[in-house]
């Protein structure tokens, strides 16, 4: 079966969303210490194919997966999954909530429980790490009583007790992740594609060029963001959703007529859409 690397370390929410989600696909799951080196891996052909994460509901695009496919690779996005997040507070056992000194966790995670933790640790520092599995490890090996926001899987693998379950502020938080590759799927009936669309010049009007080639056909746009392009001050490209694949005559035609008006559109993927989750 064929390997897939994803955004390690283990016990990540990503490695938890892969498993949730795509362990009868792959054989071989390798963790990466970055989204860059995750997709740059597929593209060299150490993995077959990648799985990161590329927005949250809350928090909102993880800019590093946008701009790495915008800029650094040439691959595309093969597949989406939304996955809900759940966050547990643990710690060593035998901790109490009473006892705990500082919580340590990736700063999305702390954001994305700040009621909870504001209520019940007003006075407890945040320590941050660099994901939620760091934060587990690290609690992990302190000898002083701590705790960490974290996933079930990281809680399991370092051997630490779930203290608290759902602590997130907001019950229907997801995270979309992507199944990036070299292949491009074909329709299924219910797609989405993504794309970088780079402007000729920042002039008024430039945006809406771009909206009215697809509003005029009856495509709707799911999501559109500015992105710097990274070599001019107040220069930016737009990252872009549509329903659709790049094989329907509506898009085929839209991105037909905006190659002539825009300075260049990267085509990101054209892949079938997650179902929406209860």
């Amino acid at each position: 079966m064929p390997s897939i690397g994803y955004l390690g370390p283990p016990g990540t929410f990503t490695q938890e969303a892969l498993e949730a989600n795509l362990s009868e696909n792959f054989g071989t799951s390798v963790p990466y210490g970055t989204v860059p080196e995750v997709l740059l891996a597929v593209e060299a052909g150490e993995v077959k194919s990648g799985f990161v994460p590329i927005e949250n509901s809350i928090e909102g695009s993880v800019n590093v997966t946008l701009d790495t496919l915008a800029f650094e690779t040439q691959i595309y996005i093969e597949r989406e999954i939304v996955h809900p997040i759940r966050h547990r507070l643990v710690a060593k056992p035998g901790v109490s909530e009473e006892e705990i000194k500082e919580i340590v966790s990736h700063p999305h995670a702390t954001a994305q429980c700040r009621r909870f933790l504001t209520r019940n640790f007003p006075k407890v520092p945040l320590v941050a790490a660099n994901s939620t599995a760091e934060a587990a490890k690290t609690v992990s090996g302190m000898d002083e009583p701590a705790a960490a926001v974290t996933t079930e899987i990281a809680a399991s693998l370092y051997d630490l007790v779930v203290l608290e379950r759902d602590i997130e502020d907001y019950p229907s938080n997801r995270t979309r992740f992507i199944v990036v590759g070299k292949e491009r799927p074909p329709p299924t009936g219910a797609d989405k594609t993504s794309m970088a669309c780079f402007i000729r010049e920042n002039r008024p009007g430039s945006l809406l060029e771009i909206l009215t080639e697809f509003a005029s056909r009856g495509i709707n746009l799911t999501k559109i963001e500015s992105r710097p392009t990274k070599k001019v001050l107040g220069e930016y490209y737009f990252f872009i959703d549509i329903d659709g694949h790049v094989e329907d005559e509506a898009v085929k035609d839209a991105l037909g007529s905006l190659m002539g008006k825009l300075r260049e559109i990267k085509l990101l993927g054209s892949y079938p859409a997650a179902p929406p989750l209860g």
